[in-house]
């Protein structure tokens, strides 16, 4: 089965994960939830009548708001535009000899210094437009990874990458927006714990994929996730439970010698209520109880039906 990607490498991103936690989800689901959306992966895959897409970062949720908003085409022109007018590279068009480069060392020396003018003009440009974000996914794109990341002070301050637009972002890009323009679904920033439980009902399924407490990336720097957040997070899975409303979480238990402790003592108390299933990248299913914990990391996809 083929997946819409998202065009955002984000941070935990459950892409690879997809042909194991789908077939996991309720067969008819009337609004779907992503309450931790970040890159979208699931829920642009989700099967519903609608999909509601949240998230805390307000720069993510707003580039979203805009692919959903604007023509594609105009994107597209927009994001070529951005392009010729700093100078970057573009080898889908040139091929990498055009800039002095090859695929293996890739184009950061190239870019670098036409880059960090396009990430200082963003950082200055006050008016958040459409246009505004449209180059945030231009600067995404052409940054270490292509990952988001914002300071302090809210300036994006990733360094150049080494790839481009090639024809690989452009195709992903494309389906994306494709997507997002066939779908009902909204967006929306805010805290899990504001989210409206009262306005879901039992047809309704909320998927969960916070940042994990154990693991070490951005999104747990400065005390972003903490134990406090991760209880929050336990009750509010409760209440949805509670009001009789189909959930799924995905969450690690132990990872390169840590342990969920927590996570592990919610899951054993209400082990009557919820089940967690293993999963892996070699795309097979079992019990969290019965697989050999010695390894790298246990991912798990906890559900309560």
């Amino acid at each position: 089965m083929a997946f819409v990607q998202s065009p955002l490498n984000y941070t935990g991103g459950k892409a690879k994960l997809l042909p194991q936690i789908l077939p996991l989800f309720p067969k008819r689901i009337n609004t779907f939830v992503d309450l931790f959306c970040g890159g979208c992966n699931v829920g642009v895959n989700a099967v519903a009548s609608k999909v509601i897409y949240n998230d805390l970062d307000r720069n993510l949720i707003y580039l979203y708001h805009t692919l959903k908003n604007l023509d594609k085409q105009a994107v597209f022109n927009w994001v070529y535009e951005i392009i010729d007018k700093y100078g970057l590279s573009l080898v889908s068009l040139h091929g990498y000899e055009h800039y002095g480069c090859d695929s293996s060392s890739g184009l950061g020396d190239y870019n670098r210094e036409k880059f960090l003018k396009l990430r200082e003009d963003f950082n200055i440009k006050l008016a958040k437009d459409y246009y505004y974000y449209v180059v945030l996914y231009v600067l995404i794109v052409y940054a270490f990874n292509n990952q988001i990341r914002f300071n302090a002070n809210q300036h994006f301050n990733l360094p150049v990458g080494k790839r481009d637009f090639n024809s690989k972002m452009a195709e992903k890009l494309s389906s994306f927006i494709d997507k997002l323009h066939e779908q009902d679904c909204e967006f929306t920033c805010q805290d899990f714990r504001d989210f409206d439980v009262e306005s879901l009902n039992v047809d309704d399924f909320v998927y969960v994929d916070p940042p994990y407490l154990i693991t070490c990336a951005t999104y747990n720097e400065q005390g972003g996730w903490d134990l406090r957040a991760e209880q929050d997070l336990l009750n509010f899975l409760d209440k949805l439970n509670a009001k009789g409303i189909k959930f799924a979480l995905s969450n690690v238990l132990r990872s390169k010698g840590k342990e969920n402790k927590l996570l592990i003592q919610w899951l054993e108390s209400n082990s009557s209520k919820y089940k967690a299933v293993r999963l892996n990248y070699n795309y097979a299913n079992s019990s969290y109880h019965t697989k050999d914990r010695t390894k790298s990391s246990e991912e798990v996809l906890i559900i309560n039906y």
